[in-house]
């Protein structure tokens, strides 16, 4: 009988696991779908390649959206069974809320395990091939954009033009490229071939070329420069008309391990320039939020119980609300612990402290059925109102 209880329990509490990550993550990626597309405005990008970007982005805010799902599933679980008198039932046939306890312990663990698993691997991962992805469209456009006899003036203070383009690889012949970006100065190129190349570290699209000559006009002095080889490094955040510049990597976006490495040596990536302080709050923070999970899957089970005859849509708002008071200490924490003001192994992790013993309180008030009832008080405060 137990082993089917549980059996319906985790299978309840997956279920609207899945359920409340999925509208969680739709109402997030939408938002940044609209950001996306500003971004991408001066790119023609698809729908297909803007559900790629998402995708990539997803581990990103799972690392925040599992503890909520994760608190949301368990307390709607117990509310609907609490509702349902499933828990009177329950008792009446000796079967203790201690009892039922396994189901959102394993419950907590999984969740606790895959949010664990998303921070120590699927931020990287994802942050990586994000970036990979942007810049190979961009690079795919440009290519596109740069078509054989036409003078192009899609890049900021560029004109270009080319007399052949080869449309698979992009190669180009006989090019000709009017470099206007420094005030009071114009630069002529002129080359026999150029080619598109997009760098992921340096967040640059690099027009290279060879042989040709440079042609630099200064006022009334020119200079004339003949070269093997030249490099144009336009900067993405340009060609995306925004501050954002995917070369940059943030302390957010690194894995573990490389948190790791970056607090043992603050210059171990170049490509990386954070505090120390940041670096030691996000370290905190991939193991404080999967631990999370398991403190606020556990803490809304009696939480759940307490509230008798209370509608799933209350619970809903009681239960975003405890999570609100969490995530506000939980954001506390980060900024005391950057700004230096409070370790961030004490900081983050006093939420979870703290949610614990209440966990523990809160289970025996409602193993010992002291309940907080709601109907009886709705018509007393409709009456007061009729009568005031």
């Amino acid at each position: 009988m137990f082993k089917l209880i549980h059996r319906q329990i985790i299978k309840e509490l997956f279920h609207l696991f899945f359920l409340s990550l999925g509208c969680l993550l739709g109402i997030i990626l939408l938002g940044r779908m609209l950001q996306l597309r500003d971004l991408l405005l001066a790119q023609n990008v698809g729908g297909g390649e803007l559900m790629t970007l998402f995708i990539y982005l997803v581990p990103f805010f799972l690392l925040l959206l599992m503890p909520i799902a994760s608190m949301l599933a368990v307390f709607l679980t117990f509310l609907r069974m609490s509702t349902d008198r499933e828990l009177v039932a329950l008792k009446a046939n000796g079967v203790s809320l201690y009892q039922l306890l396994p189901a959102p312990l394993i419950f907590a663990i999984l969740c606790t395990l895959g949010s664990l698993f998303v921070s120590y691997h699927g931020i990287s991962w994802g942050m990586t091939h994000f970036k990979g992805t942007l810049l190979e469209l961009v690079r795919s456009q440009t290519r596109l954009a740069l078509q054989a006899g036409i003078f192009n003036q899609d890049f900021p203070g560029l004109t270009f033009y080319a007399h052949k383009v080869d449309e698979k690889t992009g190669d180009m012949e006989f090019v000709f490229v009017q470099d206007k970006r420094q005030k009071n100065i114009t630069v002529n190129i002129v080359a026999d071939k150029a080619s598109v190349v997009t760098e992921v570290k340096q967040g640059a699209l690099l027009i290279s070329f060879k042989n040709g000559r440079i042609y630099r006009r200064e006022g009334a002095k020119l200079d004339i420069l003949q070269f093997g080889s030249y490099v144009i490094k336009l900067s993405l955040a340009q060609l995306f008309g925004s501050d954002y510049s995917p070369g940059e990597r943030k302390a957010s976006e690194l894995s573990v391990a490389e948190l790791r490495k970056l607090r043992a040596d603050p210059n171990a990536f170049d490509d990386v320039d954070t505090k120390p302080s940041k670096v030691e709050v996000e370290l905190a923070k991939r193991f404080a939020l999967p631990a999370g999970c398991f403190v606020l899957s556990l803490f809304a089970m009696p939480i759940a119980c307490i509230f008798q005859g209370l509608r799933q849509q209350w619970g809903l708002l009681i239960s975003l609300g405890l999570f609100l008071v969490y995530y506000t200490m939980f954001s506390f924490g980060v900024s005391f612990g950057e700004a230096g003001t409070l370790s961030p192994q004490i900081g983050l992790w006093v939420p979870n402290v703290l949610f614990l013993l209440l966990f523990l309180v809160i289970l025996q008030m409602a193993a010992r059925e002291r309940t907080i009832r709601f109907r009886p008080r709705l018509p007393r405060l409709r009456l007061r109102r009729a009568k005031s």
